[in-house]
């Protein structure tokens, strides 16, 4: 028998645990390499603010009216990665049963295609044909009541998205787009 150890007595690395630590070192070093640009996709939200970017429509609130909803277009300065632009933005706003400024979305719920209201040729706001439903959207025959409120019978399954609604020296100020709990 053999004995392994060197001049000063001590024992020797063995080729079996040369191998692990090397195995394991490559392992942790690519595993770390996987995980590394991933670190700040994780923790983004988490650095970003919320809740406090409102943007001024240009639309008084006097003007928001309670019968048919107003639609209202805006420039946002919107940052996506490296492209920085400025997007125009649309939402409908109405006055809810309290009073409240309601700013919705115009993006369908279901496919995301834009919800048209009932307009006349003129491009006046009218009740629709079919009696509650205001809102339609082309792609799959979707309707939303004025306030937004899917009919449960056709393919959305959910309401309009609103904005958060801010009013300002008398201005409808936006914010964000959540989903609606109803």
């Amino acid at each position: 028998m053999s004995d392994q150890r060197g001049k000063e007595g001590k024992q020797g690395l063995t080729r079996r645990q040369f191998l692990n630590y090397a195995l394991g070192g490559t392992g942790a070093f690519m595993a770390a390499t996987i995980a590394a640009p991933l670190v700040p996709f994780a923790i983004d939200p988490l650095t970003r603010s919320s809740g406090g970017n409102f943007f001024d429509t240009g639309i008084a609130e006097a003007d928001v009216k309670s019968d048919f909803p107003l639609m209202a277009e805006f420039k946002v300065h919107r940052k996506d990665g490296w492209v920085e632009e400025n997007v125009k933005v649309r939402a409908w706003l109405i006055k809810d049963e309290a009073g409240q400024v309601l700013a919705m979305s115009p993006i369908c719920t279901h496919l995301g295609c834009q919800v048209a209201g009932s307009v006349d040729a003129s491009g006046n706001p009218e009740p629709s044909k079919d009696g509650e439903w205001w809102f339609h959207c082309p792609c799959h025959g979707g309707r939303f009541t004025v306030h937004g409120i899917n009919d449960p019978a056709k393919p959305p399954q959910r309401p309009l998205d609103v904005y958060e609604v801010k009013i300002e020296g008398g201005k409808v100020m936006l914010g964000n787009l959540k989903q609606r709990k109803v």
